[in-house]
């Protein structure tokens, strides 16, 4: 019989030998960093898989049908640019001869990003972004089917875009309620980053209600889901899903300072999509709804200045002449802490909701006043002032002014027999310009104006230029007469 202390002795040693095979195995099969990842080589791998490894294991997330609901109803949206023709000129030879009528034509220029079909009739939603200026718009179905698409409309104001293709029986995502996501829920990203079709990813809720100043146009509206699912260069345009394959969100934007995924990427919710869409297919244009308030995100500064009982909701900093908030009651230094049934938190929260909603319609408003709770009703408006729809035709609408005809009486102590005169002016192009708010518009790119349609003919045309083109020449003259000539960036 062999002593005990031997027998203990090749317990150890076999055992020493089982440990230390098991961490090589662990160790290589773990996954390495690679050297445009160096700074992740202070991570220690093998005590991080081992640490979760004796953790109770949680179930397994099937996302295999969510994938399979939604993967075939996103496309390839594909765009083709052209530059404007350049001049090839010496100025040499400009200066002695003159300017020869040289031009060359600039090389197209192709982009790319997704869309979400979302009517088996063919319309499909996409990023403003992913089409804007294009000449040309390709629709690649995921089954490789190509169409050429046309462009509905467009909304810059939350960066959304809706297209057409002439096809029937198309797979479609049907809409979820964004309202409903919570934070820490499961999603999927598809698209088709750097062109590679088809990709899905997946990741969780991990903020709402994000705003991120990503968007320039006026009056923009940014509440956006914030996801650790990856999105890249491509996906823009693409489908945020939830695990039961509803579309939730549109795939917008990613944090990055190189380009690319680096752990946040941003959807606008359908609960804007679906108000917008809505809109472009009724009316040819987003009828935007205005409360009239200046607002001021609410932080511990601002409630010790202001000696606020509160650090949720939205503060008025401004209420807007003849706006909705002020034929409300509303008054600076209010603090609007729900619209309708819905708590507002945030001055994202209070843009968000005015957004859902259209010109003309009432909500109630409650708010905070001296530490006192006050209710009141607001009529909402169009960015004109009134509460009527506008028009897709009324290109002069971004002008920010409503006009009226020159009367006799007018015409006649003036000495001139046309002329179309600002009746309100307020945010737009003229009031930036610096357009007085009485202004009489007599030419507009050399054209005599007598009617608004004459102005908007001018407009739309103007607009439909090449970039560098889109400017609107004014002149025109004061109530007493002075002559007053103005340039208007239409681009910007």
């Amino acid at each position: 019989m062999k002593p005990i202390w031997k027998s203990l002795g090749l317990v150890a040693l076999i055992a020493a030998i089982s440990a230390a095979t098991t961490l090589t195995v662990v160790h290589y099969s773990a996954p390495q960093p690679s050297n445009a990842l160096a700074w992740h080589d202070s991570v220690a791998v093998p005590a991080a898989y081992g640490r979760f490894a004796s953790l109770p294991q949680a179930g397994e997330t099937d996302f295999t049908n969510a994938a399979e609901l939604s993967v075939n109803a996103v496309v390839h949206v594909k765009t083709t640019y052209r530059n404007s023709p350049r001049q090839n000129t010496d100025p040499f030879f400009e200066f002695f001869f003159g300017r020869p009528d040289l031009h060359y034509e600039a090389p197209a220029q192709q982009a790319s990003g997704s869309g979400v079909i979302i009517s088996s009739d063919g319309y499909i939603v996409t990023n403003n972004h992913v089409i804007d200026r294009a000449q040309q718009i390709q629709v690649v179905l995921n089954d490789k089917r190509e169409y050429t698409a046309t462009l509905v409309g467009t909304d810059p104001t939350t960066d959304i875009a809706l297209l057409k293709i002439d096809e029937t029986n198309l797979p479609v995502i049907l809409m979820g309620n964004s309202d409903a996501l919570r934070v820490g829920e499961w999603v999927l990203a598809v698209g088709n980053p750097f062109n590679l079709t088809s990709t899905v990813t997946a990741g969780i809720v991990s903020a709402k209600a994000r705003n991120i100043n990503i968007l320039n146009a006026e009056m923009k509206i940014e509440s956006f889901i914030q996801t650790d699912a990856a999105v890249n260069p491509g996906n823009s345009g693409g489908a945020l899903v939830n695990t039961r394959g509803e579309l939730v969100g549109i795939n917008t934007a990613i944090a990055s300072q190189t380009g690319s995924y680096s752990g946040y990427s941003f959807a606008v919710p359908t609960s804007i999509v679906q108000k917008v869409v809505s809109d472009i297919r009724q009316y040819g244009t987003v009828q935007r709804a205005i409360l009239g308030v200046q607002m001021r995100e609410i932080t511990s500064e601002l409630q010790k200045e202001e000696h606020l009982p509160t650090l949720q909701g939205a503060y008025v900093a401004d209420v807007l002449e003849d706006g909705a908030a002020e034929k409300a009651g509303i008054q600076s230094g209010d603090v609007i802490t729900k619209i309708d049934n819905t708590a507002i938190k945030t001055t994202t929260d209070l843009q968000e909701q005015i957004g859902r909603h259209r010109p003309g319609d009432v909500v109630t408003i409650t708010l905070l006043r001296d530490g006192k709770t006050v209710t009141v009703k607001a009529t909402l408006t169009n960015r004109e002032g009134g509460t009527g729809f506008i028009s897709a035709d009324n290109k002069a609408s971004v002008l920010g002014a409503t006009f009226a005809e020159l009367t006799d009486k007018q015409k006649e102590r003036l000495g001139i027999n046309y002329g179309l005169q600002i009746r309100s002016l307020k945010t737009g192009k003229l009031k930036a310009a610096g357009v007085p708010s009485d202004f009489i518009i007599l030419k507009a790119n050399s054209r005599a104006i007598r009617t608004e349609e004459d102005l908007n003919e001018v407009v739309r045309r103007a607009s439909a230029a090449p970039e560098r083109d889109r400017v609107l020449f004014l002149t025109g003259c004061t109530p007493q007469g002075r002559i007053l000539y103005f340039a208007i960036n239409l681009a910007e």
